[in-house]
């Protein structure tokens, strides 16, 4: 596992395997999206009890995917917590001469597709309750390409340099801003 500030790029099966857990995910997503929060915060917003996500907190902070935030406690008895990084990658590539590893990056992509289709379906039930203005700008597309195996390159550095500009612009503390999701895939269809 190597990382800086930003990313924590994964090449331990084990790590994989840890963050492949549906709660897992959804509280490294919530720490990443809201900032620092509580055990007891962290239990509402996924719905689990205080003792289940301290144990699956302790998992991720394990692997290093967060860590602890006590300047953020009121009281010695509240233990905060926040995402050690802003993003978490692994290479696919990486994992192919690997059993192992190609098993817990395979394992890691369905439970995080899932987290995907979650968000989604979260959106579309709620879609009716939200301004107008943020429904217009709601897209969905699946696209297709007849592309080379480097033109599939090209496309996955064109949508990360995309990604990467907008979340430069990011700022949750702008009185208009709302957390927004962009899920977008790339990838050779199975023939």
């Amino acid at each position: 596992m190597t990382n800086d500030e930003t990313v924590l790029h994964l090449t331990d099966p084990r790590a994989m395997r840890a963050l492949a857990h549906p709660t897992r995910l959804r509280l490294l997503g919530e720490l990443r999206l809201r900032g620092p929060q509580s055990v007891g915060m962290l239990s509402e917003v996924v719905d689990e009890a205080v003792g289940s996500v301290s144990y699956h907190l302790s998992k991720l902070a394990e692997h290093g995917f967060v860590r602890e935030a006590p300047e953020c406690a009121r009281n010695r008895r509240e233990r905060w917590w926040r995402a050690a990084h802003a993003t978490t990658s692994w290479e696919p590539l990486e994992a192919l001469d690997d059993p192992e590893r190609k098993v817990a990056s395979d394992l890691l992509r369905r439970a995080v597709l899932e987290r995907y289709q979650a968000a989604l379906n979260g959106y579309l039930t709620a879609e009716a309750t939200f301004e107008p203005e943020w429904v217009r700008g709601t897209a969905s597309s699946d696209n297709a390409y007849h592309l080379t195996a480097a033109e599939l390159r090209e496309l996955r550095a064109d949508l990360e340099a995309l990604a990467a500009r907008w979340q430069e612009r990011s700022d949750p503390d702008r009185a208009d801003a709302r957390p927004v999701t962009m899920i977008y895939h790339a990838f050779r269809r199975p023939e």
